[in-house]
């Protein structure tokens, strides 16, 4: 299964193109929720912003069991372990994508593929980063002026220095977007993570 979690402000349908692009065989049961809250300037939304890196608690912690007491649900209702779960998104998608892969207690997926977000500090959200960790995919804009790229510098690091298989991407000119070339590059990546035979 292949499952993304969108950006602030935006919907489920912003990253439906990308379930064909990231799987063109169309190997996978794609999904791709809607964020439960509603907040200025619209759009939906995973949690609130204050600042970054750092996810409002309270709206995060009801976001965070919600987001994985349905992904629980899929699984169980498709009967699709959580170890063939590839779960991805961009922006606030990929900060949802860090607490469901890498939160203590969690399931272990497949795969991750964080693009343009930050591994979260939040309270109650602790990382397990004991190996085995699943591989991840991280890419940015190297000009993005929403969310650093220092965040996902420092995610790659956190990763690498606790044993994780990173796949790392940076692009010289982009700014708050998924860049194309990334996206021809992780079918194959994401094959290698979840292959036919397991």
């Amino acid at each position: 299964m292949l499952v993304l979690f969108h950006g602030r402000g935006a919907d489920e349908h912003d990253l439906f193109p990308l379930l064909d692009l990231l799987d063109p065989e169309r190997r996978l049961f794609g999904l791709a929720p809607r964020g439960p809250l509603r907040l200025p300037p619209g759009g939906a939304h995973w949690y609130s912003v204050h600042k970054i890196g750092y996810p409002d608690p309270a709206t995060f912690a009801e976001t965070f069991e919600r987001a994985g007491a349905w992904l629980e649900a899929v699984c169980s209702e498709h009967g699709i372990p959580p170890e063939r779960v590839v779960i991805g998104g961009f922006s606030q998608g990929a900060v949802m994508t860090f607490a469901l892969g890498l939160a203590a207690g969690r399931p272990r997926p497949a795969a991750l593929v964080a693009l343009s977000g930050f591994v979260p500090t939040v309270p109650g959200v602790e990382l397990d980063l004991d190996p085995p960790l699943p591989p991840v995919a991280i890419g940015h804009g190297a000009l993005d002026g929403v969310i650093s790229v220092e965040w996902s510098r420092s995610a790659a690091r956190l990763l690498e220095e606790a044993g994780g298989d990173v796949l790392y991407r940076e692009s010289p000119f982009l700014g708050h977007g998924i860049d194309p070339g990334l996206l021809r590059e992780l079918p194959q990546w994401l094959r290698r993570a979840l292959p036919t035979t397991a």
